[in-house]
């Protein structure tokens, strides 16, 4: 049953990370629920099945693939400290090169930040975590289940700079060629560090809480 768990949570995961979004399902629930309705709504959805998910790994028989030793979490440790320091100068702000993207139209490629380093940041932080933690487990579930996260990751990005490459036409190649790390306000990005210290420290501490496995040593 543990198996049958597994891939019934893998299948759900990506039936429900690709029906909603599609052109025509999204409009619809667009249109019924309103903008901030479909987000709120896709957003617990998608949260609610990774959680299933991870869970239904961690019930996966166990199947050991290399054996723990002490390096494995302590590299853990510093890769996840640079998927928050690449996922927290990026949210809500501008990027029109990558999925989501707050206020895409103010976007200004002078003064791009960390887009002009990672055109897709969460999708870098989403890689740099599932590479963190495959690491650090070493069984066959958990080695499918972030490989594929990982996997998805990086094809994601190639996938997204085709899609825009289509959509913005000679835009996207001006852009590029003009962007520039220089940031509008160098204390908001302090803050926003500051910030994801003190939320990497939380994540630590509720790990054990919410999955019943510290990441400690």
């Amino acid at each position: 049953m543990g198996w049958f768990e597994f891939i019934a949570a893998f299948v759900v995961f990506f039936l429900s990370h690709s029906i909603p979004v599609r052109p025509a399902m999204r409009a619809k629930l667009v249109a019924t629920l309103g903008p901030r309705g479909f987000t709120i709504g896709y957003s617990i959805l998608s949260l609610g099945v990774l959680i299933w998910l991870i869970g239904a790994a961690s019930r996966a028989p166990y199947v050991a693939l290399w054996d723990w030793a002490l390096w494995q979490n302590l590299v853990g440790f510093v890769i996840m400290a640079f998927a928050i320091a690449v996922l927290a100068p990026s949210i809500g702000r501008p990027n029109p090169f990558s999925f989501g993207g707050a206020r895409n139209d103010m976007f200004n490629p002078e003064m791009a930040g960390i887009v002009a380093v990672f055109r897709h940041p969460f999708l870098v932080a989403l890689a740099l975590w599932a590479l963190a933690h495959m690491i650090a487990n070493g069984d066959l579930a958990h080695v499918i289940l972030f490989g594929t996260f990982g996997g998805f990751a990086l094809l994601g990005q190639k996938i997204i700079d085709r899609r825009k490459k289509r959509q913005m036409g000679a835009q996207w190649a001006e852009l590029k060629a003009r962007m520039r790390i220089g940031t509008l306000n160098p204390k908001g990005t302090v803050l926003r560090q500051i910030v994801a210290v003190l939320a990497y420290a939380g994540l630590i501490w509720l790990h054990p809480l919410l999955l019943g496995v510290s990441p400690l040593p």
